[in-house]
């Protein structure tokens, strides 16, 4: 068992793959914490992805998560939002965003 502030959480850069930049100089960081879960950073910018089956709390900043096919999902602090897996996704984040989440 282990706590910690998620707020002061130190991240490691990630790579973020440079055909998923839309536009801007987003960048990722991550604290993988086992088993799918962890704190994932991301910069403003515009990115997109293709998800996996992930729910996430978002602890500050903001963006746009645009579905393919689907709805545009504002979320920002204290937000959850589920994602489904092989869901193409269009991130504009306006202010740089922390969540806290479970993938498999």
């Amino acid at each position: 068992m282990r706590a910690f502030s998620v707020r002061d959480a130190v991240l490691e850069a990630d790579e973020l793959d440079p055909a998923q930049i839309v536009s801007g100089t987003p960048a990722v960081s991550v604290l993988e914490l086992g088993e799918g879960r962890g704190i994932w950073e991301i910069t403003p910018g515009v990115v997109t992805d293709v998800e996996h089956d992930e729910i996430f709390v978002v602890l500050y900043g903001r963006a746009t998560i645009e579905v393919e096919g689907g709805p545009a999902i504002e979320v920002g602090p204290g937000d959850v939002c589920l994602l489904d897996a092989g869901a193409r996704t269009t991130w504009t984040v306006h202010e740089t965003l922390r969540k806290v989440y479970q993938a498999h």
